[in-house]
């Protein structure tokens, strides 16, 4: 059996039948459709259909922005005086970084076919564990080595569940929610652990600014093009797509599922580890309640960004731009004194609408 070296414009030689599949960037089947590679291959529908490359995602899009110019116009007209200010703009941005690095994360895990729930808590671990004293003792390099690790290795933890356990994502991820948070809970004994004077420069992340913006943001910026390209650049990116639109055909076609979900899970975990610093930079804290229902809203911009809950399509300059729209909702409210709890029904109401038109998009003619 032969790798599935797919690749816009680029055949996959030699499924397990013999066949040859066309590449995703090509949206066509399998050659000569003998074999179990026949059929439609599951990245054969990323073209246009998850809006990588024009069609309905791009119509998505454009209607993300648009509400985001509503929201703004809203900012505007509710608060003159406090909304249009490079402050609360500023303050926009750096609210978006922290939340968008743990949603690229789950774009790649959701289009692969999963959910990760332990996200917020996997923060909250990994910057509990930063800001132990004896981490910090050897310096902020070794703090921010220690954030990435842990939260990698958590994400590792999710993938060999689901991967090898067999788990399903949901439980496996919602235990891990659950130990994540308890065990930073445990290590930092209910407390808000400090960042300590020596370790500015964890701090200077935060307070250090190019073109009057927090470097955070450009932390935020550099992952989501990373992940950009990670996911529709690379090869590692198209066996996404093939493991979230149909996992027995991607492993006909010669992918690891095992080891492509290992690798999805422990990517949304080192996303997380990169939140972690990003929190205590802004917080100079490490905290077991750092990150709490962080899931819910990753997950809410991933969803009304166009990615499909089921997998196989996706974009995630549409959960980027989810994600603005929800840290800008939440600067409105605030601004405008308005309640949590009407926050929360807000953001509800967003996430069912993008559902049915998720459905009616499916059940419409492509």
């Amino acid at each position: 059996m032969t790798e599935a070296g797919i690749g816009p414009g680029k055949g996959v030689d030699d499924g397990p039948s013999g066949t040859r599949a066309d590449a995703p960037g090509g949206g066509t089947e399998a050659g000569n459709g003998s074999g179990p590679g026949r059929g439609r291959l599951p990245w054969g529908r990323r073209n246009g259909a998850n809006g990588a490359t024009g069609g309905p995602g791009e119509i998505r899009h454009l209607g993300l922005v648009a509400a985001l110019v509503l929201l703004a116009l809203v900012g505007v007209v509710t608060q003159p005086d406090n909304f249009a200010t490079s402050g609360n703009l500023v303050g926009i941005l750096a609210l978006a970084a922290t939340i968008g690095v743990i949603t690229v994360g789950m774009t790649f895990v959701i289009i692969g076919g999963g959910i990760d729930l332990s996200v917020g808590a996997l923060m909250a671990l990994a910057s509990v564990w930063a800001t132990t004293l004896a981490t910090q003792s050897y310096g902020p390099v070794v703090m921010v080595v220690c954030a990435i690790l842990v939260g990698t290795g958590a994400g590792l933890v999710n993938g060999m569940l689901i991967a090898y356990g067999r788990l399903v994502p949901f439980i496996a991820t919602l235990a891990m929610l659950v130990a994540a948070r308890g065990l930073a809970q445990r290590m930092s004994d209910r407390k808000t652990q400090l960042v300590r004077p020596e370790n500015d420069a964890i701090e200077a992340l935060s307070t250090t600014k190019v073109l009057g913006v927090p470097l955070v943001v450009f932390i935020f910026a550099a992952v989501a093009a990373a992940g950009w390209v990670l996911l529709n650049r690379t090869t590692f990116g198209r066996r996404t797509f093939a493991v979230g639109g149909n996992p027995e055909a991607a492993r006909l076609a010669g992918i690891n599922v095992r080891r492509q979900t290992l690798a999805l899970y422990a990517l949304s975990g080192l996303c997380c580890g990169i939140a972690a610093i990003i929190i205590m930079a802004r917080t100079t804290t490490g905290s077991s309640t750092h990150g709490d229902l962080y899931e819910l809203d990753a997950i809410a911009a991933v969803i009304i960004g166009g990615t499909l809950l089921t997998g196989g399509r996706g974009t995630l300059v549409g959960s980027i731009l989810g994600v603005l729209v929800f840290t800008l909702i939440t600067n409105l409210f605030i601004l405008n004194g308005l309640q949590t709890s009407d926050q929360l029904i807000a953001k509800g109401v967003i996430i069912v609408i993008a559902v049915l038109l998720q459905r009616r998009g499916l059940r419409s003619p492509t």
